[in-house]
């Protein structure tokens, strides 16, 4: 494939979708961003996690990113630029840049393998800290390929993850991994009946907390908070699962698994373990298009 023209290429469809989003000059004064919102992790709208989704020419000051994802007030609002054979790409809550997102990085692949360069197959990605990520087609689902998180046992219960997590009884097991703890239940129930204290929970900076339980329909079901990094509990968390997948799978001896999400939007995941890399499936739906006006 001729990577200068596909970029090329992709240039002139976002202009044509966006026929005043680019100006010959970025500027302060006068500035289009183009605007997608992506519902991840479903084939329903309004449901699953939504993502917002900003396609750039070159990449804006920090300041100004993170201003949009407020303004968006998303859990994750996802930036990227071509570059020719791949993107960068870069992750914003309203209130930080993150490391690694699922969800967002879904939602990114959605618009370019259906949006913007739909006679790709794969789309790679290169992010600043978590190294390059790939989404394929497969079928009706995105296929993304991201690293494998493998949890350790924490030694002790912190106090304010026991308070944060109100009334639900002590975990069987809790784990740590990629500053994320996860308290592990022995039923669904368990998990479908907590009922957070978020300023507890906001407490173990820089923690956020996921619980899972094996799944009455499922492999595994989840929850995740994430309240000090502005996002109370997250509707579906891709990079959780990165942690979640090798747990489950080597307790139940399976390497393809079924999760769900019980958030109140909910979601659902495909996840596969190959070798220390984790391949996590999921469907999304475009919901929104749009200009930015800066």
């Amino acid at each position: 494939m001729d990577w200068t023209n596909s970029r090329w290429n992709w240039t002139l469809k976002i202009r044509a979708l966006f026929p005043t989003a680019w100006q010959s000059k970025i500027t302060m004064r006068k500035m289009r961003i183009p605007l997608f919102r992506v519902d991840a992790f479903t084939k329903q709208p309004f449901r699953g996690n939504p993502a917002a989704v900003c396609p750039l020419q070159e990449w804006l000051d920090d300041e100004l990113l993170l201003k949009v994802a407020a303004e968006n007030n998303l859990s994750e609002t996802a930036f990227f630029v071509s570059r020719g054979k791949h993107y960068d790409l870069r992750w914003f809550t309203p209130r930080c840049e993150v490391r690694l997102c699922g969800h967002a990085t879904l939602a990114s692949a959605y618009v370019i393998l259906n949006l913007l360069q739909a006679s790709l197959q794969t789309v790679r990605f290169e992010t600043r800290l978590s190294g390059p990520l790939t989404v394929s087609k497969d079928g009706e689902k995105l296929a993304m390929d991201f690293p494998g998180m493998f949890a350790k046992a924490c030694a002790s219960l912190p106090e304010a993850l026991i308070q944060g997590l109100g009334t639900a009884p002590h975990p069987s097991n809790l784990l740590e991994a990629n500053d994320t703890y996860i308290a592990v239940y022995e039923n669904q129930a368990t998990i479908q009946n907590i009922r957070p204290d978020f300023a507890r929970l906001e407490e173990l900076h820089p923690f956020a907390v996921a619980v899972t339980a094996t799944g009455d329909e499922s492999d595994f079901v989840s929850r995740y908070f994430a309240p000090t990094y502005g996002i109370p509990e997250d509707p579906v968390t891709g990079s959780a699962h990165c942690a979640l997948t090798p747990y489950w799978s080597q307790r139940l001896g399976k390497t393809h698994l079924y999760a769900r999400q019980l958030s109140e939007r909910g979601g659902e995941l495909w996840c596969e373990m190959a070798g220390q890399r984790v391949v996590i499936k999921g469907n999304a739906v475009l919901t929104l298009q749009g200009t930015l006006h800066l």
